[in-house]
């Protein structure tokens, strides 16, 4: 399978797509888009030239350096095959390129095991989006 992330500095089509299908249909959310798709970097990981997944993520203005992550989707079709592991590193490289030091997401409590194979750490309590719980995370990346 060949793989290839491009990235965007607006909220592509592939994006909303993928979004769509994850989040609204198959998980129910109704509010997907906000005003951080209009400020917010987006990456898209294509799978022999089809979206398979797509992730967004933008300076955070209320952590000085700190930056976020967030709307990791991946394709049923494309899933425990390491492709949002693959585009959550990239986009971690992406922000450790840019000078952050740390970078936080709201990840569905389910998805926590997950994120926590990627380095990230939870921290406060389980909150609620939408009915669905959420808790916080985050990595720090080493100085150098």
């Amino acid at each position: 399978m060949e793989k290839r992330i491009v990235s965007y500095g607006r909220l592509p089509e592939e994006a909303v797509r993928i979004r769509e299908e994850v989040f609204m249909k198959e998980q129910g959310f109704q509010e997907e888009f906000d005003e951080i798709d209009g400020h917010a970097s987006h990456l898209v990981l294509f799978c022999d030239g089809a979206p398979a997944a797509t992730l967004r993520f933008w300076q955070d203005q209320t952590e000085g350096k700190g930056w976020m992550i967030g709307r990791l989707a991946v394709r049923k079709e494309y899933r425990g095959k390491g492709i949002g592991a693959e585009l959550l590193a990239a986009a971690g490289e992406e922000v450790r390129k840019a000078g952050g030091k740390t970078v936080r997401l709201h990840a569905q409590r389910q998805a926590q095991p997950f994120y926590e194979g990627q380095g990230y750490a939870a921290y406060g309590e389980t909150d609620f989006d939408e009915g669905c719980p959420h808790v916080w995370m985050k990595k720090s990346f080493p100085r150098g």
